[in-house]
C-alpha cells in the first residue's frame, strides 16, 4: 500500500504560461496560447484550482491533502526545494492539475491523451525536471508515452495501484485479541521507525531523512495515527489518517511489522480508524492498495471498501535535458 520551500516567484510573476508572456496588468488565464499554467504560489494555485480540486475528492485525494498539507505546514513539509503546481483552464474553466514536491514524482490528475501532450510539452518548454508520474491508470499512461516521445525517456513501470472508497463498514470477526488507541506523543519514536520501515517495505528510497519524524510530529498533531496494541499493551499495528479535506479522509499508511503479520491486527486497526475518519465528519474515506498484494486488497474489501478506479506510476530513465 501506498499513501505518501520558499514562496519564489520570476521577475515576470508567478504564472508562467509557455510560450506567452506574463502580463502584470493583466490576467494569465486569459492568454490564447498554451494553456497550462505553472507557479510556485500555492494560494494562487488554491484559488484558481480549489473548486476543480473539490469538484471529485475521491479521484483528487492526493491532490487535496498534499496541497493542504504545503498550506499548514508550510512549502518545505516535503522536501528542501519549491513545489511547483499546474492548472489547465479551457474557456476559461479548471479542467487539470498536477504539483511536484521535489523531488519525487510528478502527480496529476486525470486527463485526456489530448490535454496530457499538452502538459508534456508545456513541462518541456519549461525546462522542468520529471523523474516519475504517479496518476490514474489512463492518465498516467498517456503522459508517459507523451514524455517519452519529447525527451527520449523510457517509462518504466514502478506500481499498479487500486483507490478505494469505504461502502458500509464490516469490523472483522473474530478481532484479534487487545484493542485500539490514538497514538499520543509518547509513541512518537514508535511513529519514526515504523513510518521508515513502510517506506522501505514499499520500495521507495528515502530522500529526505528528516521526513519521518516531520510525519509523526504531523500526525501526532491531529490525531492522526492509531494503533492496535496486544493484551499486555504492546503496539503491533498502526493506521495514519489524513486531515478531512473536501469531505474525504484517507487512510494511509497501514503498516504491520513483519514478524507480527497474518494475525488480523492490520484489518482490525484498519476497521478502527475507518470508523473515526466517518466519526470526523468524512463523507468519502478512501485508501490505495498496492495491485501485486492481493492479501491487503482482499482484506480492505472485506473490511467495506469498494474500487474506484485504477492509478499507475511510473519511473523516467535515460531522458535528455530538456
Amino acid at each position: 500500500m501506498t499513501t505518501l520551500p520558499d514562496d519564489r516567484h520570476s521577475a515576470e510573476g508567478p504564472w508562467h504560461p509557455a510560450g506567452d508572456a506574463w502580463h502584470p496588468a493583466g490576467d494569465p488565464w486569459h492568454s490564447t496560447g498554451d494553456p497550462w499554467h505553472t507557479t510556485e504560489d500555492l494560494d494562487e494555485f488554491l484559488a484558481r484550482g480549489g473548486a476543480f480540486l473539490r469538484s471529485r475528492p475521491d479521484l483528487h485525494t492526493v491532490l487535496l491533502t498534499v496541497t493542504e498539507g504545503l498550506r499548514t505546514r508550510g512549502l518545505h513539509a516535503y522536501g528542501s526545494a519549491a513545489p511547483v503546481f499546474g492548472l489547465l483552464a479551457e474557456g476559461g474553466e479548471v479542467c487539470g492539475a498536477y504539483f511536484r514536491t521535489p523531488p519525487y514524482r510528478l502527480y496529476l490528475s486525470p486527463l485526456t491523451a489530448e490535454r496530457a501532450e499538452a502538459l508534456a510539452a508545456h513541462l518541456a518548454a519549461l525546462g522542468q525536471d520529471v523523474p516519475g508520474v504517479s496518476a490514474e491508470a489512463g492518465t498516467a499512461g498517456r503522459f508517459a508515452e507523451a514524455w517519452a516521445r519529447r525527451t527520449g525517456a523510457v517509462a518504466v513501470p514502478y506500481q499498479r495501484q487500486r483507490l478505494y472508497r469505504l461502502g458500509e463498514l464490516s469490523v472483522p470477526r473474530p478481532a484479534p485479541a487487545g484493542r485500539a488507541r490514538i497514538a499520543g506523543p509518547g509513541d512518537r519514536e514508535l511513529l519514526v521507525r515504523w513510518f521508515g520501515e513502510f517506506v522501505r517495505d514499499i520500495g521507495e528510497d528515502e530522500k529526505d531523512p528528516v521526513r519521518a519524524g516531520s510525519w509523526a510530529d504531523t500526525r501526532l498533531a491531529y490525531d492522526g495515527v492509531a494503533l492496535w496494541e496486544a493484551p499486555d499493551g504492546t503496539p503491533v499495528s498502526m493506521a495514519g489518517l489524513t486531515p478531512l479535506v473536501a469531505g474525504q479522509i484517507r487512510v494511509a499508511p497501514v503498516y504491520t511489522p513483519a514478524p507480527l503479520r497474518g494475525r488480523g491486527h492490520a484489518g482490525a486497526v484498519t476497521a478502527e480508524v475507518s470508523r473515526v475518519a466517518r466519526e470526523r465528519g468524512a463523507e468519502e474515506v478512501l485508501l490505495f492498495t498496492d495491485l501485486a498484494n492481493p492479501t491487503s486488497n482482499g482484506l480492505y474489501q472485506r473490511i467495506g471498501y469498494r474500487p474506484v478506479a485504477d492509478f499507475a506510476v511510473y519511473d523516467f530513465q535515460g531522458q535528455s535535458s530538456s
